[in-house]
């Protein structure tokens, strides 16, 4: 049974980091696409990062240039930098994986595997 736990959240104000952490345990899922999403209530969720198998990555627009997503050599960790993090940052933010479709348009899609999520809170 694949788990994710996702870590890492916190407050921070307006310039200031996070590192997000996203620990999978049942499975090394390494040839399949992870990624990183967030939601507030009552919005759609977000694409914010992802990465594919070969280490391909995807960040959304608003995010480009800020946030970096990578994983540990055996992919059973998955992290998300954001720096220069802005007050529209705040956020629920989850991760995901086992996704098996990837494209340049739209990342990782067709994930099965989603974990809790981390509330990310951004002060001006």
């Amino acid at each position: 049974q694949v788990q994710l736990v996702a870590s890492g959240g916190g407050s921070v104000q307006a310039g200031g980091s996070l590192n997000l952490s996203c620990a999978v345990s049942g499975d090394t899922l390494r040839r399949y696409c992870m990624g990183w999403f967030r939601q507030a209530p009552g919005k759609e969720r977000e694409g914010v990062a992802w990465m594919q198998f070969d280490g391909r990555t995807k960040y959304a627009d608003s995010v480009k240039g800020r946030f970096t997503i990578s994983t540990d050599n055996d992919k059973t960790t998955l992290y998300l930098q954001m720096d220069s993090l802005k007050p529209e940052d705040t956020d629920m933010y989850v991760c995901a994986a086992g996704g098996v479709f990837w494209s340049s348009a739209s990342g990782c899609t067709g994930i099965p595997y989603w974990s809790q999520g981390t509330q990310v809170t951004v002060s001006s």
